[in-house]
């Protein structure tokens, strides 16, 4: 079980930087220290009215998604986090890794404007839950407060 206690603590300490991809690399490889059952974490950014994949630790993955396709395109079409228990059931879901069974993607941004998601996949059916969706919405706020958009 994740010790969400401790990774907000710790994850101030990596946000102190001057670059977006910075504070992005730095997020996605302390979230894949901290979380337990994971096969992929990292981000995917909003350019040019799609989403091109950003800093994130695990196998290759899909390098362009379209806004509304799959897990990620839904999140950034909606603007707000889906959690997902199980893909395969999930209409559209893109299927960068076939290990992949549960995900959450939860939206960033920066000055307030819409900028990206971050997006965890696990092998394990509904690894997600509403603790997990709490805290890791309570991270992406602290990452959105300090992202200038570059």
């Amino acid at each position: 079980m994740t010790n969400y206690d401790e990774l907000l603590e710790v994850f101030p300490s990596i946000l102190i930087n001057d670059y977006d991809i910075t504070t992005l690399s730095n997020a996605s490889a302390l979230l894949n220290m901290y979380l337990e059952d994971i096969n992929w974490v990292g981000f995917y950014l909003l350019k040019n009215n799609q989403l091109i994949l950003g800093p994130f630790q695990g196998k290759v993955a899909c390098t362009n998604i379209k806004i509304g396709h799959g897990v990620c395109g839904t999140c950034i079409q909606e603007e707000k986090t889906i959690l997902v228990p199980n893909v395969h059931e999930f209409k559209g879901h893109i299927a960068c890794d076939s290990a992949s069974n549960s995900e959450i993607c939860i939206p960033i941004y920066a000055n307030n404007k819409l900028y990206g998601l971050l997006d965890i996949d696990s092998p394990i059916l509904n690894r997600f839950n509403d603790i997990d969706k709490i805290n890791l919405e309570k991270l992406c706020k602290m990452i959105n407060e300090n992202l200038k958009g570059e």
